[in-house]
């Protein structure tokens, strides 16, 4: 396998956490060496080479999830991102109605709560098991007063996907946009956000890409750029940030519009190589491989009696298996301290992920070490 000798961390642990935090490549030492070299160096005219790094930074993104040159922005995290596209939006009128579902990530679901204060009707679905997106009610909450959709491609709580092709469908049919949230996607799952036709995409570095954290990304649907203006704003989405006019916000005329401050330079340089990575190998090889060894996870789980807590069909689950038994809360501490990496959330149990650099023999390993901890004293 290749790819092993890129990650330092797989020399000492079995990693099988990448949903959580990816594992860094060797060469991002290098990457962010050429950062401060740059920094330390040319001094402010450092600013000549990492401009240019933003764009590149969408590009490498854009290979991943099918987004087109021009499309994307970057920022610091999802919250950011979710926030900025709020902020384009008026509840003045009938259509004010925010839906998604209750197994959206918390920190997304903060967000649009607090847009109530500014106007907006925001309607939460329950699911049923919370396994499964509840895809029936989702469809039916959608309606004529509804102005946003925003959800999770992949659930972080269990690994369920949602059927986005039907909630762009019925979005379509009302009205209403819809924004996706890759990041429990991007990487291990393919993502094509022009064929699905989503208006709004985001996600970022921490997880599947291998970038760590403060390399997000956003993308908006090419005829959505000019309709929309961010309150939430800054001087790099001015038409002209380097004339520094006062006083009113005269946006650019592309996606630079959604760039809102100066960008984390330094972040973009730290999630190059795990992007790189990714798009060399390729998303459908790494979702084949990851398909195969989750099944694995799934037959061992089912022998021990575990309770899984992702679903089971292959088109409906994501890269992570969640698993769970009484005392399980301890046993993801153990196995953590012995260099086993996971998680554990509350209602999932252990969060298990294997990717591209992960081995079948650790895959078999990870779970046997789960049943001795779980047995011992």
């Amino acid at each position: 396998m290749r790819w092993r000798g890129e990650f330092p961390a797989l020399e000492k642990s079995v990693y099988m956490v990448s949903h959580s935090l990816g594992a860094m490549p060797r060469r991002t030492y290098e990457d962010l060496r050429e950062y401060a070299e740059l920094w330390a160096i040319r001094g402010i005219n450092a600013w000549e080479s990492w401009l240019p790094e933003v764009d590149r930074a969408t590009e490498r993104i854009g290979k991943i999830i099918g987004a087109p040159k021009g499309t994307m922005a970057i920022a610091t995290n999802v919250s950011q991102v979710q926030a900025l596209i709020a902020s384009c939006l008026d509840y003045a009128g009938e259509r004010r109605k925010v839906v998604y579902s209750d197994l959206n990530f918390p920190s997304v679901s903060y967000i649009w709560q607090e847009e109530r204060r500014r106007g907006a009707e925001v309607v939460v679905v329950p699911s049923e098991d919370g396994v499964h997106p509840p895809m029936a009610r989702l469809l039916e909450a959608i309606d004529e007063r509804t102005l946003i959709v925003p959800i999770s491609h992949v659930l972080f709580r269990s690994s369920g996907i949602k059927d986005v092709p039907a909630i762009v469908n019925r979005a379509r049919e009302v009205g209403a946009m819809v924004l996706l949230d890759c990041y429990q996607s991007a990487g291990t799952l393919p993502v094509d956000v022009t064929g699905l036709g989503v208006d709004f995409a985001c996600g970022g570095s921490v997880k599947w890409l291998c970038g760590g954290p403060g390399a997000a990304y956003l993308y908006v649907r090419p005829d959505r750029i000019s309709e929309l203006e961010p309150r939430a704003t800054g001087w790099f989405g001015h038409e002209k940030p380097f004339a520094f006019t006062m006083p009113e916000q005269r946006f650019a005329e592309g996606i630079w519009r959604f760039m809102a401050g100066t960008p984390a330079i330094a972040a973009l340089y730290q999630a190059r190589a795990g992007a790189e990575i990714v798009g060399e190998i390729g998303v459908d090889r790494i979702r084949a491989k990851s398909l195969r060894q989750t099944s694995r996870i799934l037959e061992i789980c089912d022998a021990a009696g575990y309770r899984v807590h992702t679903p089971r069909a292959a088109e409906e689950r994501g890269g992570t298996i969640c698993f769970d038994f009484d005392g399980s809360d301890r046993v993801s501490r153990a196995l953590n301290a012995t260099g086993f990496l996971c998680d554990h959330r509350p209602g999932a149990g252990i969060r298990v992920s294997p990717h591209f650099y992960t081995t079948d023999e650790e895959v078999e390993r990870f779970m046997a070490e789960a049943a001795r901890l779980r047995t011992a004293s």
